[in-house]
């Protein structure tokens, strides 16, 4: 077996591409040398970082702080896994139903219109007074605030991700539903089949984005007496008059995100590479 020898060329071009690297990587490492002494002159070494700090950044209350912020934080965790599978197959029937054809569906399309324009006009926190304290003065007895928390996700964000689902399924051409019901394929078939595996591949960053949204949110469950991480960080404040709890709840919920949101960027960048690559997706 013969080794192919680069030509003079080829080894000219992996020479000027690696000096562009290593001239990038330089370049990368001085602006952010640069920033951190624009940051420590501008911002650390002034006369109110000091007070700030010990507001905000104070290491002994934190420690203090992280147990019962855990423990409220694993109540968000609880709410948000049940509302992924409460709030994906309410949008999953809500879109369904908007994309319904025919006349005598009409009634079922406004409904469901006129839900998503409801729930994604309403800003969070009034579904959260309305579900916490109007359902159960109906009910007339006290109702868990877990499944209060969840159905409040639920009814806001099933909005949302609708809409999300019901634009990946009219995405796909209708060429793909004639061709599939041409093969004696059902309407349902044809869904299942065919529209939303395609449709699934476009709308996941999307996706991504509202389950990001949806994290952060689950932390405004404390309104409605949920014993949430916020809800640990306020009871800390109020003994020890420093707000590092509400740093170490807030940084929480960026070690939930993050994973998500490089996850989310990765798969952008993947598809657009095989968009431009000209690849079936």
């Amino acid at each position: 077996m013969t080794t192919r020898i680069p030509s003079e060329l080829e080894l000219d071009r992996r020479a000027y591409r690696r000096g562009r690297e290593r001239r990038s990587v330089l370049i990368a490492i001085a602006s952010t040398l640069v920033f951190a002494v624009v940051v420590w002159a501008t911002v650390i070494n002034t006369e109110g970082w000091s007070k700030v700090q010990q507001s905000f950044f104070d290491p002994a209350v934190a420690l203090q702080a992280l147990p019962k912020v855990w423990d409220g934080f694993l109540v968000n965790l609880t709410v948000l896994g049940i509302s992924l599978f409460t709030v994906g197959g309410v949008a999953l029937v809500i879109a369904l139903l908007r994309t319904l054809r025919g006349p005598v569906f009409f009634p079922v399309r406004m409904l469901a219109a006129g839900y998503t324009d409801l729930f994604r006009g309403l800003p969070f926190i009034i579904v959260l007074y309305l579900v916490g304290f109007g359902l159960p003065t109906i009910v007339g007895e006290r109702i868990d605030e877990l499944f209060l928390g969840v159905l409040a996700v639920t009814l806001t964000y099933s909005s949302y991700v609708a809409e999300v689902i019901r634009a990946g399924i009219e995405s796909v051409h209708p060429s793909q539903r004639l061709a599939a019901r041409a093969l004696g394929l059902s309407h349902v078939q044809t869904l299942r089949r065919v529209v939303l595996p395609q449709a699934l591949r476009k709308m996941t960053p999307a996706l991504m984005n509202d389950f990001i949204s949806m994290q952060k949110d689950v932390g405004l469950i404390s309104i409605i007496a949920g014993i949430d991480a916020i809800a640990g960080a306020r009871s800390v404040t109020a003994t020890t008059y420093n707000f590092t709890p509400y740093v170490v709840a807030g940084i929480l919920f960026i070690l939930l995100a993050i994973p998500t949101i490089r996850l989310a960027d990765w798969y952008t960048a993947r598809l657009r590479e095989r968009e431009q690559t000209g690849s079936v997706l």
